[in-house]
Parts: structure tokens; C-alpha cells; sequence
């Protein structure tokens, strides 16, 4: 088990969907992306992956595993992550900047909670025992707005909490060096590295799973 303290227990919240309208695609790595499958195309994906028999849901597993109570799912996408915490018992609420990425996930979960904000500005009232960013979340934000981010994220946490973030090394930008000093400097210390989801050991290569405490 990864973690040293324990979590709260399982439980099953299911909250009212809404989106809280957030600011403009247009200066995220994300919104510059072109050519990129979006909403329901990009979901499809996805359900082809599944009906040929692959695992779509390691970050959940790994997530779950670690038996939180409630998860913050940041840069949400169509809510892939987030549903599956709810399908097994776990609260989750999903944060996204791209409207057409979060209609897909109300179309799916119209029970559950959705913001439409940009990850350096919101606020939801409330902490988390865990915040998730899969998806290379942290490789598609503004540039330079990396910081700013993370401290927002983590105001989200419990003291003790975890930010759990996986992302490619090949882009241009962040790397763990970078990425680590950040997280120093805002009181997250380092919990864990692996190379997937699946929790193989992390000793190189192009593709990190990291994991942060609050303190």
C-alpha cells in the first residue's frame, strides 16, 4: 500500500450535475491542439479500446486502490476516471476547461458532478483525500502555468492528502526535475513514481505516474 496513513473508508456519493462556466481553451497546450478528437469522437476511442479487450480503467485501479473517499478528478476530460470512482462506491467530482469534453461526460453521468474552470482558478468549497490528473493533464495547461496549478489543486487536498499525477516525458516543456521542485516548493513531498498505472517501477523511459503528499 502506498500509503503510510490511512484514507477515509468507501462510500457512495452521487451528486447534482452542473457546469460552472470557466475561462477560454484558447491559451492551453490543449486548446492549441490541432487535428485532436474531441467529446464523444474522442470517447469512441476509447470504446473501441475496451470492446478489443483492453483495460481503460488502470487509473481507476490504481486510484481505487488506495481507497480514498473522495477524489478530485482535475482535467476530467469525458469523465472516464471519475465514473468509474463512482461505478465502485467513491466520490468523485470532475474539473475541465473543454465544454465539448465535459458534455460527453454529462451525456454519460447526468447525476454527477461537473465544472467547466481553468485548473489556475477555481474553487469548489471543499477537500479531497486524492486528486488525479491522468490523461497528460499536466503537459496541456498554459505554459508556465504549471505552479499555479498545482498550489490550486492542492488547495483542494486534505493535509495528508494525495496529488497523483501521470504525464508523457517526451513533449517539449515539464520534466520530473521541474515537475518535483514544484511540488517541494508548495509542501508536497514525494510518495511513489512508477511508469504506468499498473505501478511497474519507474527507471527511465517516457511516460512517469507520480505521486505527491500534502503536508
Amino acid at each position: 500500500m502506498l500509503l503510510k496513513e490511512p484514507l477515509l473508508s468507501l462510500k457512495s456519493v452521487i451528486l447534482i450535475g452542473k457546469i460552472s462556466r470557466g475561462l477560454s481553451l484558447s491559451r492551453s497546450r490543449w486548446g492549441q491542439q490541432r487535428g485532436v478528437s474531441r467529446g464523444s469522437t474522442y470517447d469512441a476511442r476509447w470504446k473501441r479500446l475496451a470492446s478489443s479487450g483492453h483495460n481503460i480503467h488502470g487509473e481507476a485501479d490504481f486510484i481505487a486502490g488506495l481507497e480514498p473517499s473522495s477524489v478530485l478528478d482535475a482535467g476530467c476530460g469525458t469523465g472516464r476516471v471519475g465514473i468509474e470512482l463512482v461505478r465502485r462506491g467513491i466520490d468523485s467530482v470532475g474539473v475541465d476547461l473543454d465544454p465539448k469534453m465535459l458534455e460527453a461526460a454529462r451525456q454519460k453521468a447526468p447525476t454527477l458532478e461537473w465544472f467547466e474552470a481553468d485548473l489556475q482558478n477555481f474553487s469548489l468549497g471543499r477537500s479531497f483525500d486524492i486528486a488525479v490528473l491522468a490523461g497528460n493533464v499536466m503537459i496541456f495547461v498554459l505554459p508556465g502555468s504549471e505552479e499555479q496549478v498545482v498550489r490550486q489543486i492542492a488547495h483542494h487536498l486534505r493535509k495528508g492528502g494525495l496529488f497523483v499525477s501521470g504525464f508523457s516525458l517526451d513533449a517539449d516543456g515539464l520534466d520530473l526535475d521541474q515537475y518535483d521542485q514544484i511540488m517541494k516548493r508548495l509542501g508536497l513531498m514525494a510518495a511513489g513514481r512508477w511508469s504506468t498505472w499498473e505501478r511497474d517501477p519507474f527507471t527511465g523511459g517516457n511516460y512517469a505516474v507520480s505521486a505527491h503528499r500534502k503536508t
